[in-house]
């Protein structure tokens, strides 16, 4: 299993130790492509490549995952974009968000019937949300 994870760079990197948690909980669901998401060198600027090559490189990753797990509590134009993209291949996609945010969540994402949306409340939370995610998908 191929897992692409999704998880606000640009838009604010507030929760990039939850990133690397729900990474570690999803690399036992299989191989995770996006690893470097969750990790707390990473700022809000991003990785030291030319926006081009991320573009290229994180295009092809969702094309090669069976599945895309998204964060969705930091609102990102490139998670919503990769989430699009996901949506139109037909990939199985799981869009995890925390109950209490001040923050609403995109209608766009919370009014699609084809993307799992799951509100939780803390990390465990999370990963028993992807765990019977992935027990249940075909």
């Amino acid at each position: 299993m191929k897992i692409y994870f999704a998880g606000s760079i640009r838009g604010g990197r507030e929760d990039k130790e939850l990133y690397f948690k729900l990474i570690e909980s999803l690399a036992e669901h299989g191989q995770v492509l996006t690893e470097h998401i969750g990790n707390s060198n990473l700022g809000e600027f991003g990785e030291q490549h030319d926006d081009k090559v991320i573009y290229d490189r994180d295009m092809a990753w969702v094309k090669e995952a069976n599945v895309i797990i998204a964060e969705v509590s930091t609102p990102s134009l490139g998670v919503g974009y990769e989430i699009g993209q996901a949506e139109m291949m037909g990939k199985k996609i799981l869009c995890l968000y925390r109950n209490g945010q001040n923050k609403k969540l995109s209608a766009m994402i919370s009014g699609n019937k084809n993307i799992k949306i799951v509100k939780y409340d803390c990390l465990n939370d999370a990963i028993t949300i992807i765990d019977h995610f992935f027990k249940n998908i075909s």
